[in-house]
């Protein structure tokens, strides 16, 4: 009951932000620190970040742990993979050298680990990288910590675990993700904006979270996806400020990015 009314005064105070206001670093300042660690999570709220955004994935024992990969070669030197691995196992890798020496001994961080490290008022990005099958152990979580400071917004690129969200956790905010690939035949993009806004409706969720395409993303996309129902949404991966200036004008709410120190500045710039 506690995380329940924790999160709906949440809902009730954080309003969607203006066009390009809030900037989430990607897997914390992945640019300058190792990804999806503590170190690079306090790093990007050293370097301005409004939110940062952190993979999760179940373990074989039911614990979340923030890693992107399934498997943990790229970012520790050893092969394990995560779904099949307890938290004990993955917490004897090192997870930061890979990046530079100077952040060896940086451990796989759990959820709760994560979740401990957001300040006051910070912008909690959740990418759930396990099926539906996380969700229920993912409310479990947030219902035993305090979410009374901080905001939560979930996403996936799996529609079936976004719905899951939106039937077990109601009171969090979800986007879905796509990325965009182009029909060899028609020469069109998809999915098209009517497409995107069909299953954000479908899976319950807020908004959508695009893969930054200036190609496909224009005023008549944004206008269509409105016009279609889905009001909410924001970009990722941008690292390039005209990129950001440029998905800002269209009035994307987030800009996700693994530079958020240089991306920040859009800000600045735009008072």
């Amino acid at each position: 009951m506690r995380f329940l009314i924790s999160v709906i005064l949440l809902l009730v105070f954080w309003e969607v932000p203006g066009s390009g206001q809030v900037i989430v670093a990607h897997r914390g300042a992945s640019f300058d620190a190792p990804e999806n660690t503590i170190a690079a999570f306090e790093l990007a709220w050293q370097q301005g970040s409004d939110g940062v955004e952190g993979d999760f994935y179940l373990t074989r024992d039911q614990q979340i742990v923030c890693i992107h990969d399934r498997g943990t070669s790229r970012t520790t030197g050893v092969q394990k993979w995560v779904e099949e691995s307890t938290l004990a196992e993955l917490r004897q890798l090192e997870y930061g050298s890979w990046k530079d020496k100077k952040w060896d001994g940086e451990k796989i961080p759990t959820f709760k680990d994560v979740f401990n490290s957001i300040p006051k008022n910070g912008l909690f990005v959740i990418e759930l990288k396990s099926n539906a099958k996380i969700v229920p152990f993912l409310a479990a979580q947030l219902k035993s910590l305090d979410a009374t400071k901080i905001s939560l917004l979930i996403i996936s690129f799996d529609k079936a675990t976004v719905a899951a969200c939106h039937e077990q956790i109601p009171e969090v905010r979800a986007h879905w993700l796509t990325s965009f690939r182009k029909n060899e035949n028609t020469g069109r993009f998809q999915p098209s904006a009517k497409e995107i806004a069909e299953v954000v409706k479908d899976c319950g969720a807020a908004g959508v979270g695009m893969k930054g395409n200036r190609q496909v993303i224009d005023q008549l996309f944004i206008e269509q996806l409105k016009e279609s129902g889905c009001n909410e949404f924001h970009v990722w991966t941008i690292d390039q400020l005209n990129d950001a200036a440029y998905f800002q004008s269209l009035g994307a709410f987030g800009i996700t990015t693994n530079k958020p120190a240089l991306i920040g500045t859009i800000r600045r710039k735009g008072k």
